[in-house]
């Protein structure tokens, strides 16, 4: 019986640059077979496993979420569930019971931490609880954790300072854990429904032993979620060996290594994005904290030389013009002066105009998180922008649209778990402009709803190197495509909000549906 599935929609986006039309894309052993008008259906629709009509659905692409952490993630989950407990006896005896069923020599984790009631000694009584195994309980938020003295020893960080970067000490431990290994699964599902079919997932250093994980999976053919893996320095530089390995290593369809992610600068509320003229709030201050761009520039040029992308995490138009300066100066070009090799910026909170041109001109890759805008109120962002940095410089925050029209190439993110991909958030935020509560600012910085799924889905995949075989619905493609629940195409962006997912196929497999 033919494995074929054809998809009928009166609004297929091909990504190509082409406008959408009234049409169908026929799928057929994993391959887009054809992609057409309406009136050459009938041909493929006669023979069919399935039809599909999607109405007025949009047909696209499968996305790609080009900066995501699932050593990140998993922590939302990790461990004993502390979300019951309402004081440290009742975390204590959750702990202990978890403790009793899982013992070991590891660490000892938990999370949904809430510190309310727990009291000021809550520390020192879990240490009594557990004088040697480390223990380690994070909010749901992560932005702090509950956890013993042996813990403090072992990992070395604080609750004041536990995120991703700091908590590499601890990866080894949890990252082996058969418990966080079997949640990939769900890690990729939850993607799936989100219409994500492929991302470029950050590991810090050399993945403390998870690349074996990520091997046998998609040998198993369990695999639903193309995936890009780079590699984040943090407890030492930038391996380009590993990286000679890796990239040898993995050469599937699946699982694949492309590169290095850094950050440089933080962010300006706390006053250590790097700007190139000093702080209104503070005019002898250009940066809180130095970045390390002698570090960085060393490593860009071995990683440049060997064939690899460096992505480089820059806040302020100081870390962005610094950091194009170095791809410039630094990394090999073409006869036409572009980049060799896909080396891309990421976040880019606020920019200077001339610096994107440059950009451009390079043949560079951008790394937004469309949603951003969805984590706070516009008065609150307004008001800290104004008195740190000035209207001026305000006025070019998340400014994609200059991104745009500069011919870089602007691709999406989340920086999962910061954020969850989520399409209507896109457009919500991305297009309109809103803010959680729904005000826009800076509209006019933002890109239309077809640039947003074009960015979303054919820029994703060049992005990943993956343009000859995803990103656009094109015959003899990969049969990675997606159908959101509504026609976005037509629709006021700050009406876009609730719009999600009906379908996703990932290699002509259909792994979410909710027709």
């Amino acid at each position: 019986m033919s494995d074929s599935v054809v998809i009928l929609s009166r609004n297929v986006f091909p990504a190509t640059g082409a406008a959408a039309f009234d049409g169908f894309v026929a799928v057929e052993g994993g391959i887009i077979k054809a992609v057409g008008a309406a009136g050459d259906a009938s041909r493929y629709t006669a023979g069919a496993a399935r039809v599909i009509d999607a109405g007025e659905r949009t047909v696209m692409p499968g996305m790609t979420d080009v900066h995501t952490f699932f050593s990140g993630w998993v922590l939302e989950g990790l461990g004993c569930d502390l979300s019951g407990a309402r004081d440290a006896d009742e975390g204590i005896a959750a702990l202990r019971a978890y403790d009793a069923a899982h013992p070991g020599e590891a660490g000892l984790f938990g999370h949904a931490w809430d510190p309310a009631g727990f009291g000021e000694d809550a520390e020192d009584r879990l240490t009594a609880a557990f004088p040697t195994r480390p223990v380690v309980a994070f909010t749901t938020d992560r932005g702090t954790c509950w956890m013993n003295a042996a813990a403090r020893d072992r990992y070395q960080f604080t609750p004041e300072a536990c995120w991703s970067e700091m908590i590499w000490r601890m990866m080894p431990e949890y990252l082996a854990s058969p418990e966080v290994q079997a949640r990939y699964h769900d890690y990729m599902r939850m993607l799936n429904v989100r219409g994500v079919t492929s991302i470029k997932e950050m590991t810090f250093d050399d993945y403390y032993g998870f690349a074996d994980v990520m091997e046998r999976m998609e040998q198993a053919g369990e695999m639903t979620l193309r995936v890009s893996m780079m590699s984040q320095p943090v407890g030492f530089g930038a391996n380009v060996e590993h990286g000679i390995r890796m990239r040898d290593r993995f050469t599937g369809p699946f699982v694949s290594f492309s590169g290095y992610n850094r950050m440089t600068d933080r962010g300006v509320a706390g006053g250590l994005a790097e700007y190139i003229d000093p702080y209104t709030s503070d005019p002898t201050m250009r940066v809180g904290v130095p970045v390390e761009w002698e570090l960085i520039e060393s490593e860009l040029a071995a990683i440049d030389a060997a064939g690899f992308r460096y992505s480089l995490h820059c806040q302020g138009d100081g870390a962005v013009r610094h950091t194009v300066d170095a791809y410039d100066r630094l990394c090999a070009k073409d006869a036409s002066g572009r980049l060799l090799n896909r080396h891309a910026i990421t976040d880019l909170e606020c920019t200077n105009p001339a610096d994107l041109e440059r950009f451009g001109a390079l043949g560079g890759i951008v790394e937004v998180y469309p949603q951003i805008q969805s984590l706070d109120a516009a008065e609150d962002i307004r008001s800290m922008a104004l008195r740190q940095i000035g209207p001026e410089r305000f006025a070019r925050f998340w400014n994609r649209r200059k991104m745009w029209d500069s011919g870089i190439t602007v691709s999406c993110g989340t920086d999962l778990p910061l954020l969850v991909p989520h399409i209507g958030e896109s457009i919500f935020c991305g297009c309109g402009g809103c803010f959680d509560d729904g005000v826009a600012i800076n509209r006019e910085n933002m890109l239309t709803i077809p640039e947003m799924l074009t960015a979303w889905t054919a820029n994703g995949a060049y992005n990943c190197y993956a343009e000859d075989r995803l990103g656009t619905l094109e015959e003899g493609k990969l049969a990675d495509l997606v159908v959101l629940d509504r026609n976005v195409l037509d629709i006021d962006p700050t009406q876009a909000r609730g719009t999600g997912v009906a379908l996703t196929m990932s290699d002509g497999r259909i792994v979410h549906e909710s027709l």
